[in-house]
C-alpha cells in the first residue's frame, strides 16, 4: 500500500521562514511586514520580546517610586530631613529618569533590546540594594539619600528603551496594541509599588518599621527579569536609531507645543503618583496608614492603579473623536477637579478628597493617551516635511516627548513642596495647575482643535 505525499505541504515545510539568529541572540532577518514570517515565526518571538519587556519596565517603574512611598516612613523610623528635603527625595527620580529618557532611546540600537534589557535591569541593583543599607541606618546623610533617590531614575529612564525596543518588533499594524500594553505593564508598576511596600516594610515590623524591606523585596525580581531577558529575548540587527531625525524634531514648534501637553498629562500623573501618599499624610494622617492583619496598607496606590488603567480608554477615544478634542476636554477637567479640590480641603472629607483625586487620574490618564495618539497625526500632516520624512521625524518625536513630559514629575512635587514650606497649605501649587492645564487647554485648542485649521480638519 503506498502513502501518498502531499507537494504543497513539502513545499509549505521547505519554504517556512526560519529566523537567523547568531551568537549572542542576534536576528539578522527580522521582517516583521512580510506575512508569511510574521505568522509563522514573528509573532511568536515578538510576544516573547514583548513579555519579559513589560517585566523589566513594570521593575523600573517599581523602582522608579520607591521614594514616593518610603518619604512618609522617614519620620516615624527616626530619620530628621526638613519639609524642603522630604520634597527633593520625591522629586529627585522624576528629574534624573526624564533625562536618562533621552539616552535611553538610542541605547537599543547601539548594543541591541536584548543587551539593553540585561544591563537597565541589573542597574536597578544599584538603588535597591543601596536602599536595603541606608534605610538601615536613620543616620544616613540627606546627602547620600538624595543620590539613592536620584538612582532610582534608572528606572524612569527604562521606559525609553523598552518602547524604543518592542516598536521594532512588530509591523506597523499591531505597533499601537503592542506599545499600548509595553506602557500599560510599566504604569501599573507604580500602583503595585505602592500596595506592596508598605505591607513588605508593617508586617513584620514587630514594633518597629522594617524600612530595609522596601528595596530588599525588590532584588530576586530584578534578577529573575535580568535572567529571562537573558535567556528568552533577542537582539535586532534591523533596529537602527535616528539621532539625526531626534535633532531635526527639535526644530519643529509642534515638538515643543505636544510635549507641554505630554508635562501637564503624563507630568501630571507621575507627579500625583509621587507625592500622593504624602499628600494623605499631611492633610489625612489618620487614614494614611490602614491595618490588613499584621501590616498596614496605603490608599494612595489607587492613584496610579487608576491612572494606568485608563490610559488606553484616552487613547481609544482619540481614535474614535480626535486627540486634540479628548486632550481640550481632559485638560479642562483637570483643571474642573483641581478647583474642586481647593474648595474641598477645607471640609476635611478624606473619602471626598480620594474620590476626587481618583477622578484626577482617571482624566491624566485618559490625558496621556490622547496626548500621545497626537503625536503622529500632527507629524503626518507634515510639519514642513512630507512621507518618509514626516514619519521619521513622528517616530523620534515620540521617545522625546515622552522624555520632556516626564520632567512634570519633577516641577509638581517640587511645587507643593514649596507651597507648603512657605504658605503653610497646598492650595497655592494646586491653584497654580489650575491656570497650568486651563493655559494648556487654550494651547491645544488653537493649534489643533480651532474650527479652520488643518489639524481639526483632519480629526487631529
Amino acid at each position: 500500500m503506498s502513502s501518498q505525499v502531499d507537494p504543497g505541504a513539502q513545499l509549505r515545510t521547505a519554504t517556512a521562514p526560519s529566523l537567523d539568529i547568531t551568537p549572542g541572540r542576534w536576528i539578522n532577518n527580522w521582517s516583521p511586514e512580510e506575512t508569511n514570517f510574521w505568522q509563522s515565526v514573528g509573532q511568536r518571538t515578538a510576544g516573547v520580546n514583548l513579555k519579559w519587556s513589560i517585566c523589566a519596565e513594570f521593575l523600573g517603574f517599581s523602582i522608579w517610586q520607591l521614594f514616593a512611598i518610603i518619604v512618609v516612613y522617614l519620620p516615624a523610623a527616626g530619620f530628621t530631613y526638613t519639609t524642603s528635603q522630604l520634597f527633593w527625595l520625591i522629586s529627585m527620580p522624576s528629574l534624573v529618569g526624564a533625562t536618562l529618557r533621552i539616552p535611553y532611546t538610542f541605547m537599543v540600537a547601539r548594543f541591541g533590546g536584548r543587551n539593553w534589557t540585561i544591563a537597565s535591569a541589573l542597574l536597578l541593583l544599584v538603588p535597591a540594594v543601596g536602599l536595603s543599607f541606608a534605610l538601615a541606618n536613620t543616620s544616613t546623610p540627606f546627602g547620600v539619600m538624595l543620590l539613592l533617590a536620584a538612582l532610582t531614575g534608572f528606572g524612569g529612564g527604562n521606559f525609553a528603551s523598552s518602547m524604543a525596543n518592542i516598536t521594532h518588533f512588530y509591523p506597523a499594524a499591531q505597533k499601537g496594541w503592542a506599545l499600548g500594553l509595553n506602557a500599560a505593564g510599566g504604569n501599573l508598576g507604580a500602583a503595585v509599588a505602592q500596595l506592596l511596600v508598605p505591607i513588605a516594610i508593617t508586617v513584620f515590623a514587630a514594633g518597629s518599621l522594617q524600612l530595609p524591606l522596601a528595596g530588599v523585596i525588590w532584588i530576586p525580581l530584578i534578577l529573575i527579569s535580568a535572567f529571562g531577558a537573558w535567556k528568552y529575548m533577542h537582539n535586532l540587527t534591523s533596529a537602527k536609531s535616528d539621532v539625526r531625525g531626534a535633532i531635526a524634531c527639535l526644530k519643529e514648534k509642534h515638538l515643543w507645543i505636544i510635549a507641554s501637553l505630554y508635562v501637564g498629562t503624563f507630568g501630571s500623573f507621575i507627579g500625583f503618583a509621587a507625592v500622593f501618599p504624602k499628600l494623605i499624610v499631611d492633610t489625612f494622617p489618620a487614614y494614611s496608614h490602614l491595618p490588613l492583619g499584621t501590616a498596614t496598607i496605603t490608599l494612595a496606590f489607587l492613584g496610579p492603579l487608576v491612572g494606568s488603567l485608563a490610559r488606553p480608554y484616552g487613547g481609544k477615544l482619540a481614535d474614535r473623536i480626535g486627540g486634540a478634542k479628548i486632550t481640550v476636554a481632559a485638560l479642562a477637567t483637570m483643571a474642573l477637579i483641581t478647583a474642586l479640590v481647593v474648595l474641598t480641603l477645607p471640609l476635611a472629607n478624606f473619602w471626598l478628597f480620594l474620590a476626587l483625586f481618583l477622578m484626577l487620574f482617571a482624566t491624566t490618564g485618559i490625558g496621556n493617551g490622547s496626548t500621545y495618539r497626537m503625536i503622529p497625526a500632527v507629524f503626518a500632516l507634515g510639519v514642513g516635511s512630507k512621507g518618509a520624512e514626516a514619519s521619521r521625524k513622528s517616530a523620534a518625536a515620540l521617545g522625546l516627548i515622552s522624555a520632556i513630559g516626564a520632567y512634570g514629575g519633577f516641577l509638581i512635587p517640587q511645587a507643593l513642596g514649596f507651597s507648603m514650606s512657605n504658605a503653610g497649605s497646598y492650595s497655592p501649587a494646586f491653584i497654580v495647575f489650575i491656570v497650568a492645564y486651563l493655559g494648556l487647554m487654550l494651547v491645544t485648542w488653537f493649534n489643533y482643535a480651532r474650527r479652520g485649521t488643518r489639524f481639526a480638519a483632519h480629526g487631529v
